[in-house]
């Protein structure tokens, strides 16, 4: 996606495997960028038939409610990382390993927030090793919904999470492939 693409490259930063792109993605939040991807996300999936919009907290939150509302105002369901004391019984749970955090933690929702014949599009801000997705899409599975896509504003392409996802035959949009970081700049891939 052009648009994404231009952002990367001006205002994004990296080192080693991290990519920064909080000044206008996942900290501070450009919200006609936000929006245009929204809407990118929205073309690619409207044949699939979403009925709900799935991520987890926090920093895919935005994006994924931009593009339920692309969809046509769809409902928003994102997994919590800790319990919480406003959650009713009934949850679904998933042991998860964060990239960013480097630790692992149990990813949830509501069992009556994802109802069993959901039709679910998965949407974050990055996918790296896959982790996020792939919880997610267990929940979805415990959960008896399907899954007809992963859409995320950045892949990390030279790590592994695009690729198993997509060979288990999973249909994944990434807006902006990142091919490698060197020296501190982000080098996209062209496709």
């Amino acid at each position: 996606m052009r648009e994404l693409r231009q952002a990367i490259e001006r205002m994004g930063s990296g080192e080693g495997d991290v990519v920064r792109v909080g000044s206008f993605l996942n900290h501070r939040v450009d919200t006609g960028l936000l929006f245009e991807m929204g809407g990118e996300i929205a073309r690619h999936f409207r044949q699939d038939a979403p009925d709900l919009v799935m991520t987890v907290e926090a920093s895919g939150i935005a994006l994924a409610v931009a593009a339920a509302h692309a969809l046509g105002s769809l409902p928003v369901l994102f997994a919590k990382k800790a319990e919480a004391s406003n959650q009713a019984g009934g949850l679904l749970s998933v042991p998860v390993s964060s990239f960013t955090h480097g630790n692992r933690y149990r990813m949830r929702c509501e069992r009556d927030c994802l109802p069993q014949g959901s039709r679910v599009l998965i949407v974050d801000d990055f996918l790296a090793d896959g982790e996020a997705a792939r919880g997610l899409m267990a929940l979805c599975e415990l959960a008896g919904a399907t899954v007809v896509g992963v859409a995320v504003a950045i892949e990390k392409g030279f790590q592994k999470g695009g690729r198993l996802l997509r060979q288990q035959g999973v249909k994944v949009l990434s807006l902006s492939v990142v091919r490698e970081i060197r020296d501190g700049k982000i080098l996209l891939s062209d496709d």
